[in-house]
């Protein structure tokens, strides 16, 4: 295997590939490169949000996460159409991205929740054909990201102009690396096969409703960082509902462990370290091949940047709180929709 075959492995393959040679030589050469890749994909990830935030404003920090993750994901995955049309369906993404999370910020909790139901309803129709490449995560998250970090004013419109040139950067790395896919499915097609007879339609709907109310019902209690319960349940959210409990109770338990290793770090560093702690986390996100420990690390940045806000101890008990809550609430909603569905299947059949 070449070094450049090796960069392009998974924490998954890499480690297995160490823990597979036997020759100590190449184990060595195969671990060096494992951190090679490690710290080349932390320096790429940090350029890029650092070049966003020069151009677009420390407030638009998160506009380089989202671009990053979409370009990280279309470098590989595709939509399951002609990939002309997939630049349709970036198109459309972003223009979601652009002002769904401004125009949900600007009503009332229940309105907000109308708008919120819609945009993620269409980021799923639109980046989430094809459930392997689970392209939903990437785009669903970028949209939660969003709507946490809002920005109004001059700040938004450099936003606006960040997210464009970011959909424009997606849409010629995707088509360079796609551009050779053989579908015959095009755009249109995304909507026409839209049945709720569906199982991968009706998870659509699902997941759509479970995170929207997530969120409705932290905004209804006056609780910030919303978003936090409407990523848990997303990440809980998985196309076969056998899946969401070990995945409910990674969340929950890692979460707290991450908070708790942020709450040692916090204490531990002398402030003037405490930008750096996110960064730690994303090294941590590197090493870990699992869900859980990926979930623990993190916690680092988002709680770096709340513990400013709410202060250390209130920030972390918020974390806790809504992703243990995003995980229950995810299980006990998935479970009711999914007897709900089945209720109605049942009728249907009778009057047929």
């Amino acid at each position: 295997m070449t070094f450049y075959q090796e960069l392009q492995l998974s924490s998954t393959g890499s480690k297995q590939l160490i823990k597979n040679t036997a020759d100590k030589k190449e184990k060595r050469r195969h671990i060096l490169i494992y951190n090679f890749k490690v710290y080349l994909v932390m320096a790429f990830c940090v350029a890029v949000v650092t070049l966003f935030s020069k151009l677009t404003g420390s407030e638009n920090s998160v506009v380089g996460v989202t671009v990053l993750l979409a370009v990280l994901v279309l470098r590989q995955a595709d939509f399951g159409i002609k990939t002309t049309h997939g630049l349709l369906s970036i198109a459309g993404i972003f223009g979601i991205l652009i002002v769904g999370p401004r125009f949900s910020n600007m009503l009332s909790p229940f309105l907000a929740f109308l708008v919120n139901v819609c945009c993620i309803m269409l980021l799923m129709i639109l980046g989430c054909h094809n459930v392997i490449m689970y392209n939903h995560s990437t785009f669903v998250l970028g949209y939660l990201l969003l709507l946490g970090y809002d920005v109004s004013g001059h700040a938004y419109l450099l936003r606006v102009e960040g997210l464009f040139v970011g959909m424009l950067l997606c849409m010629a790395i995707f088509y360079k690396n796609q551009k050779n896919r053989p579908y015959r499915r095009t755009f249109l097609d995304l909507f026409r096969e839209f049945e709720l007879s569906s199982a991968r339609n009706r998870w659509y709907v699902k997941l759509t409703l479970i995170v929207s109310s997530a969120m409705l019902l932290m905004s209804v209690l006056g609780l910030p960082r919303a978003m936090w319960a409407g990523i848990a349940c997303m990440s809980v959210c998985l196309p076969f509902t056998g899946d969401c409990n070990e995945r409910a109770e990674k969340r929950g338990m890692f979460n707290i462990v991450g908070s708790l290793l942020f709450v040692v770090l916090y204490l531990a560093l002398p402030e003037s370290m405490y930008p750096y702690i996110g960064m730690i986390g994303g090294i941590g996100v590197g090493y870990s091949a699992g869900y859980a420990w990926q979930t623990a690390f993190n916690t680092f940045g988002a709680l770096s940047i709340a513990a400013g806000l709410f202060g250390m101890k209130n920030a972390v008990l918020l974390r806790i709180g809504a992703n243990v809550f995003g995980s229950i609430y995810t299980i006990v909603c998935s479970k009711g929709l999914d007897r709900l569905g089945q209720v109605f299947e049942r009728r249907k059949k009778i009057t047929a």
